[in-house]
């Protein structure tokens, strides 16, 4: 859940990198969200026959939809790649497969023009926190 409330907080900051682990764990538990707001709907028959989306579940989604593109580029920015090829999504197909292995490669090591490395950062902070306790 920290890496959820993480992207949350970080609400439309498309500047910066976001490492596989944030990117993949907001997508997971986004998805879940998801799945559970849809079941109530499912169970009260308030779903829209068109759009097969319920009130609650439109809201959710529309609230999450700037974060989530925001962690998608910052995801991108992480394998030095500009998150204008996030408008892949535009291209039938082709777009899952390029965008799944953007997403699954591993980061850029060290410093590149979108900022520091999160991964040192992450271990910067946790050695830290040890130091203290």
């Amino acid at each position: 859940m920290k890496w959820y409330f993480q992207v949350l907080r970080e609400y439309a900051v498309f500047s910066g990198r976001a490492r596989r682990k944030e990117y993949w764990m907001f997508g997971l538990i986004h998805g879940l969200i998801i799945f559970a707001l849809k079941y109530p709907h499912f169970l009260t028959q308030t779903i829209d026959p068109e759009s097969h989306l319920g009130q609650i579940h439109m809201l959710y989604i529309f609230g999450t939809f700037i974060p989530l593109v925001a962690v998608s580029v910052r995801r991108l920015h992480d394998t030095n790649r500009s998150g204008w090829w996030f408008l892949m999504f535009l291209i039938p197909l082709a777009n899952l497969v390029l965008f799944f292995l953007f997403m699954t490669e591993d980061s850029q090591p060290g410093e590149n023009r979108y900022g520091p490395n999160p991964k040192n950062i992450d271990l910067v902070d946790n050695a830290s926190e040890a130091d203290i306790g």
